[in-house]
């Protein structure tokens, strides 16, 4: 699962880097993904909802396995 799930933040990774941000895939652990927001998106007051409303979301339609997405 933690393959599928570096494969879908690969695909999410270029349009936070677009905007000075990055992810960092840091566990998954019984369906929960833990990731770090790294650069504008580490302090950014937008962050969770780029998490939420993006990066879970997007994850959730690529590894249907994945239950939520949290930051650490």
């Amino acid at each position: 699962m933690r393959e599928k799930v570096e494969a879908a933040l690969a695909q999410i990774r270029p349009y936070l880097q677009r905007d000075g941000g990055d992810v960092e895939l840091v566990a998954v652990e019984n369906g929960v993904v833990k990731v770090r927001l790294k650069g504008a998106c580490g302090g950014c007051p937008m962050a969770m909802v780029t998490l939420k409303q993006g990066i879970e979301r997007i994850l959730k339609e690529a590894v249907p396995e994945v239950k939520e997405v949290v930051a650490v």
